[in-house]
């Protein structure tokens, strides 16, 4: 199960599809939302969809902030969702920021390797980036 996490992404409807194929081109599978649920799922809908599908959620979505905050990453809901989120980015510099950083993004996964509780969860800003352990 690790592994399959490892190599796939759950993009949400705001992620521009050049995020997607920037991480299709390097290997990874990536489930998009609009071809899974309907796009105007709720965002609790949308966390559950990527934890059931073993998948990082990709999202420029702060509401997933506030999930985050709210129910907690280390709660039994979304007790193994995995995040990946831009805040601030424009889109149009989404791709670009993460194929710079993807390295980084994969050590974070590999850094909780042996970790019971193995999650991501990293933020992508205009100039900042920052990792949430």
């Amino acid at each position: 199960m690790a592994e399959a996490l490892a190599r796939r992404f759950f993009t949400d409807q705001n992620v521009p599809e050049a995020v997607a194929r920037l991480l299709e081109a390097e290997g990874f599978e990536v489930i998009r939302l609009r071809e899974t649920i309907a796009v105007d799922s709720p965002d609790t809908q949308v966390a559950a969809v990527a934890e059931a599908k073993q998948a990082i959620l990709v999202t420029a979505d702060d509401d997933f902030k506030q999930i985050a905050r709210r129910v907690g990453f280390g709660k039994r809901i979304y007790s193994t969702l995995s995040l990946l989120r831009f805040e601030g980015c424009r889109e149009t510099r989404m791709a670009e920021r993460l194929k710079k950083l993807l390295s980084l993004v994969l050590h974070e996964w590999e850094v909780g390797g042996s970790d019971k509780d193995r999650r991501l969860f990293v933020v992508i800003k205009q100039d900042v980036v920052r990792s949430h352990r």
